[in-house]
């Protein structure tokens, strides 16, 4: 099926232009070309009258054109199709105008003018129709098909396809820098409001949080609701930066644990830039995150706070999930294994040792910590 500029994106569109103002300038030089040799083989002409006229059609239709493909707008099909019929009906008239035995049709080179219309306008289709169609009839006309009118015609064939190839690559490459122009653009702006609001609402968040819990009573109830709200407004910002940073089938992990933090004992540290995982990878980490902190909340206390910190190198990632409670104590973890208990070696080790990492447990008086190493994916 054909393809409309109308369905296009504006920067195809301004391809198009400039591909359509360059056809302009060679089709005034094919048709000064067309012109001299029709002079200089005047008579080779059986009605001279005639092939005046088919050499002012010639002179009047690419005037008209280069008006009129100037305009998208008017880049409909009807005027496609008439371009395409000019030319057509300019190489039938030629045995007419010259004799059966013409050598050189009256148009000459100035019919690919119509074939590249459609390749531009059409792609590689209409480069293919409106070659195929000027290569049938520039044969059908000739009284014998030599090599070089084989040539001729061959080339009319795959030059339009070519042609047409080569316009829908330009355009589909300036669409997608203007994608790209347009992303940054985004990126760059939710960075200005993300330090804007950083240097004023967060600050001011944390002030009252702060000074709430300094002054107790109903000055730590505000604190208690600045510190939520600081949490869900960094957790959003966190979460737009991820928008434009991963791919089909991947996630932001950044934005996945800050969501963590909806439980306000629980305190995520990441870095300031999104880290693109695949999803399963996410989940799974997300996953052996939650089960530390749901251990932290069963075996500390529902009150105890939990800290998780994301670390992100280019060759692997570290997390580490930490509370300051009394440790585990010797034995239990081999207790509970023995009684079928597998939370920590399923949940959490297992988890990690899965996705080709490790997962290392610190416990004592000082509290409990986690650290998962785990590799990076190089695409990611």
């Amino acid at each position: 099926m054909l393809r409309s500029v109308s369905t296009t994106p504006s920067a195809a569109v301004a391809v198009e232009n400039r591909l359509f103002g360059a056809l302009a300038v060679l089709r005034a030089v094919v048709l000064l070309n067309a012109v001299g040799l029709n002079i200089y083989r005047a008579g080779n002409f059986e009605r001279p009258a005639a092939g005046a006229a088919c050499v002012a059609v010639m002179i009047a239709w690419t005037g008209f054109t280069t008006w009129a493909y100037a305009g998208p707008r008017r880049r409909t099909a009807l005027l496609l199709g008439a371009d395409l019929a000019v030319a057509v009906a300019l190489l039938l008239a030629t045995p007419v105008v010259k004799g059966p035995g013409f050598q050189a049709s009256v148009p000459g080179y100035w019919v690919i003018g119509a074939l590249l219309a459609w390749a531009i306008h059409y792609r590689v289709i209409g480069g293919l129709i409106a070659g195929t169609v000027l290569a049938v009839t520039d044969l059908v006309v000739r009284p014998e098909v030599g090599q070089a009118e084989y040539g001729h015609a061959f080339l009319l064939v795959i030059g339009g396809p070519i042609v047409g190839y080569m316009c829908a690559s330009l355009q589909r490459l300036a669409a997608e820098r203007d994608r790209a122009e347009r992303s940054a653009a985004a990126a760059e702006e939710r960075a200005r409001l993300a330090r804007a609001v950083h240097d004023g609402v967060l600050q001011v968040l944390a002030l009252v949080q702060r000074r709430g819990k300094e002054l107790g009573g109903e000055a730590a109830e505000l604190g208690v609701l600045a510190d939520r709200q600081e949490r869900q407004l960094r957790a959003l910002i966190q979460a737009q930066d991820a928008v434009d940073s991963t791919g089909p089938g991947s996630v932001d992990l950044v934005t996945e644990l800050v969501g963590l933090e909806r439980d306000h004992r629980v305190t995520v540290s990441t870095p300031g830039t999104p880290v693109a995982l695949p999803v399963a990878t996410a989940r799974e980490i997300v996953a052996a995150t939650r089960s530390c902190l749901e251990n932290v909340e069963r075996h500390v206390g529902p009150q105890a706070p939990a800290w998780v910190l994301l670390q992100a190198f280019p060759d692997r990632l570290e997390l580490s999930v930490r509370d300051d409670g009394p440790g585990i104590p010797a034995g239990r973890l081999d207790e509970a294994a023995a009684q079928g208990r597998l939370g920590v070696t399923g949940s959490i080790r297992g988890r990690i040792t899965d996705l080709g990492g490790t997962a290392e447990l610190t416990t004592g008086p000082f509290g409990t910590e986690w650290e998962f190493v785990l590799p990076r994916p190089p695409s990611h």
